[in-house]
């Protein structure tokens, strides 16, 4: 940045000073990134998942058409992930009049402090550059938030020092908002904000002005408005003022991934599993069976379904599951860290903190209904890859009084041996290509994910300790 121009002079000189980008508003920044950036192809917002056909071409549309919109969908669906990476179309600097609370365009400044210094130095106005990441301002909307956070207040101490009158804009100290001048102002859940503060930013979209303490101040604001709801919370009675909502010129729906194979992609993508100083192999199946929780969850009727269920959830539980397997890798000298479907009952903490009940899950409890919903994934696991074994011998063995304790601390190679004296069981999973014979660690998780599903399916019991027995049902 030390090449850039440093004064109004220079930066009139410059290709700044050219006439299609004097004035240029934000809008037409981001029209003229994103058109560029289309017409390059690939992907329009890199490392976002899933959106490509849904969400991503509704979203170019509005910035196309310049309009304000907003992201309505359950929470972990990635809307301020979305919002966020707005910033990659705006320019790399900005340059603004220095001092400048509120990014005045050198060349339509709309402060008095900055009509003031241009007045006084003329081409000698010194010039900042603000980078893209500083035109970027995101906000929680919660039902304190006041017209003084967003918009501005009076200051008397400001007043007082520089001789003001309390009517005087100097003595005005800015809010968010007019800081996110020429950038994108960004705030989460709409529906939470008061009604008066939703009136005040009305004010702002619809007429460029607000009143603060009674004064009225002309601010012809040059911002990109983003939004996030929960879709029940915008549409709900008194949640949101209706001209502020007929203002908002796009409505997008974000959405929870339609398939386990892009859910897969997303955790793997965003859970941290890559650990220093050991070798971390994630078996597909297991990877599977991980995504599928938060699936069987979404479809669950005891989970509240207006909460909706995180796409963290996975993330957090991939992360969990990991970290047990590392523990137990250390703890036995293993060089290489697979983890097993009784590490996802140890970590059960990353599923159930992301629930929310209904009244009858409240009945039946948390835990309870996240070993359902793992051993309800495992058959869905098992029945997707294409194994329809009934796996009759193993059933019988334990029907006849056996009782295998499987514990989420044994080697690999122990847990190998103890399923090698199930009759069929190891031999079947090898034969349906769920593991390779002389993978002890696969072929140990192979045959938990199949002991699971036929818990699921009633034909065996497992107890919260791990032993494995005939059914009770």
């Amino acid at each position: 940045m030390t090449e850039l121009p440093t004064t109004l002079g220079a930066l009139a000189r410059s290709a700044w000073g050219i006439p299609r980008m004097r004035g240029r508003s934000v809008r037409d920044e981001l029209r003229t990134n994103l058109r560029a950036r289309l017409l390059a192809g690939g992907p329009l917002f890199p490392g976002i998942l899933g959106y490509e056909d849904t969400v991503i071409p509704q979203l170019a549309n509005a910035l196309l058409a310049r309009h304000d919109f907003i992201l309505l969908g359950l929470r972990g669906q990635a809307k301020s992930r979305l919002l966020r990476a707005l910033v990659s179309l705006l320019d790399d600097a900005m340059p603004i009049v220095a001092g400048s609370e509120i990014n005045d365009d050198p060349f339509a400044p709309i402060s008095r402090f900055a009509k003031d210094r241009i007045r006084e130095a003329g081409d000698d106005t010194p010039i900042a550059w603000v980078g893209r990441d500083q035109r970027y301002v995101e906000k929680l909307a919660t039902p304190d938030v006041t017209v003084a956070d967003l918009i501005g207040d009076l200051d008397p101490i400001r007043a007082a020092r520089g001789g003001h009158l309390l009517s005087d804009e100097l003595t005005i100290h800015f809010g968010m908002l007019p800081r996110a001048n020429r950038g994108i102002f960004a705030l989460n859940e709409l529906p939470d904000l008061a009604g008066k503060v939703q009136v005040g930013l009305f004010n702002v979209m619809q007429e460029g002005d607000v009143q603060i303490k009674g004064y009225p101040v002309r601010l012809e604001l040059d911002v990109l408005l983003a939004f996030t709801a929960n879709p029940e919370d915008y549409t709900a009675r008194g949640k949101i003022i209706t001209p502020l909502k007929d203002r908002i010129g796009s409505e997008i729906i974000t959405h929870y991934p339609e398939a386990v194979e892009l859910g897969m992609a997303i955790t793997a993508q965003e859970a941290w599993t890559a650990r220093d100083g050991v070798t971390v192999r994630i078996l597909p199946f297991l990877a599977e069976v991980v995504e599928r929780v938060a699936f069987e969850a979404r479809e669950d009727k005891r989970v509240d379904r207006r909460s909706g269920v995180s796409q963290r959830l996975p993330i957090t539980l991939m992360e969990s599951v990991v970290s047990h397997a590392e523990q137990r890798a250390l703890r036995l000298g293993e060089s290489e860290v697979v983890p097993r479907l009784a590490d996802l009952y140890a970590a059960l903490a990353a599923i159930t903190g992301k629930l929310e009940l209904e009244y009858e899950g409240e009945l039946v409890g948390a835990s309870a209904i996240a070993r359902e919903l793992i051993r309800r994934a495992s058959d869905a696991t098992l029945r997707a890859r294409g194994v329809h074994a009934p796996f009759d011998a193993a059933v019988i063995w334990f029907d006849e009084g056996a009782i295998l304790q499987v514990t989420d601390d044994a080697s690999a190679q122990a847990v190998r041996l103890g399923f090698d004296a199930v009759p069929e069981l190891v031999g079947t999973v090898v034969g349906e290509g769920l593991a390779d014979a002389g993978d002890d660690a696969a072929v140990g998780a192979a045959c938990e994910l199949v002991l699971e599903a036929l818990v699921a399916r009633r034909r065996l019991s497992r107890s919260e300790s791990g032993r494995y027995g005939r059914s009770r049902a």
